[in-house]
């Protein structure tokens, strides 16, 4: 029995000075360190190369850039004419100061209010040092771009979405159709002046067990609606031209004119 008890105060003793020792060897807590913004500052420094380089570009090939601007900050992009698509992508890919053998994507925009409703925008990396760049032209409803898929194995598919949805037409492509739509569709979905339900409802018939193309019918009677187009919101960008809202880069010789 004594021994049980002397057992007993031992193991108290020892658990007592492991709390005292815990207790004077515990730190106070570190400041939980706030989330960086979701935002990064504009490196000054790498903005003046890029517009040097912008400018450069825009002296080499003079014929096809007509302009070179910044977007959001510090993106650098080149409008050019539409002739001038594949000169200036095979510049880009094979100049020694450039190398942008990387295509990231293709991708078009309507802005029906303009003479050149559609504009197809190229971006472009560099792995070699670290850039990417954006590449600007514009076209109709009739006038052909001149394909980069000879230059740009991955444009392939890009350029057939561009076609399938705004109906831009790419010369020399190895296989323009449509990608995204169905057989037979009819219209180019991401045109602004392409309705809502579309032309044509597409659906399965249990009774010929197959699928069917009907002409579009709605499920109620027509209603008017007194509500403003979401196009009517947006005058300003409606109104403007395919440069407006950028930062130009001014040539070489308008900034020693300054």
């Amino acid at each position: 029995m004594i021994k049980n008890v002397l057992k007993t105060a031992g193991s108290l003793k020892s658990l007592r000075a492991v709390g005292a020792v815990r207790s004077n060897t515990t730190e106070t807590p570190k400041e939980v360190q706030s989330t960086p913004p979701s935002f990064y500052k504009v490196d000054e420094a790498r903005k003046e190369k890029l517009a040097n380089f912008g400018r450069y570009i825009a002296q080499c090939i003079p014929k096809f850039v007509e302009q070179v601007q910044f977007a959001a900050g510090d993106e650098l992009e080149l409008l050019i004419h539409p002739s001038g698509v594949t000169t200036v992508m095979q510049f880009l890919k094979g100049h020694h100061s450039a190398q942008f053998t990387n295509l990231t994507f293709v991708a078009g925009s309507d802005v029906p209010t303009r003479k050149n409703r559609f504009e197809v925008i190229y971006q472009l990396q560099s792995t070699r040092f670290n850039a990417r760049i954006r590449i600007r032209t514009y076209t109709d409803e009739i006038a052909p771009l001149e394909s980069i898929v000879s230059i740009f194995k991955g444009a392939e598919w890009y350029e057939r979405e561009v076609y399938d949805m705004y109906g831009v037409w790419f010369n020399n492509h190895p296989d323009l159709r449509r990608i995204l739509t169905d057989y037979g569709f009819e219209g180019h979905p991401f045109r602004k002046d392409f309705p809502l339900t579309g032309y044509t409802e597409v659906r399965y018939d249990p009774e010929l067990k197959r699928i069917v193309y009907e002409p579009t019918e709605l499920a109620q009677e027509f209603r008017k609606f007194d509500l403003d187009s979401p196009w009517e919101t947006f005058p300003k960008f409606k109104d403007a031209s395919i440069s407006a809202g950028y930062q130009v880069i001014e040539s070489a010789k308008k900034e020693d004119q300054k």
